[in-house]
């Protein structure tokens, strides 16, 4: 396996993702995810090699636009 799938969606989301600038809907996170693999793939990187490394890339972005879990202390 090669790092390059994540080192790419790491500077993808860098790029794409400001915390707070787009909402965490089904709709938007499936469209930045089409266009992960869009631009990817001009990159010469393949869907598969990006989820190789990161699992699902839906769910990656979800986590990317939610941020970490907020926990209450008590």
């Amino acid at each position: 396996m090669s790092e390059r799938g994540a080192e790419f969606f790491g500077k993808w989301i860098t790029d794409n993702v400001m915390r707070g600038s787009v909402g965490a809907d089904i709709i938007s996170v499936a469209e930045l995810t089409t266009k992960l693999f869009a631009d990817a793939k001009a990159a010469g990187i393949s869907e598969d090699e990006i989820e190789e490394e990161i699992g699902s890339a839906y769910e990656a972005i979800l986590a990317a636009i939610n941020g970490p879990p907020d926990f209450e202390s008590e």
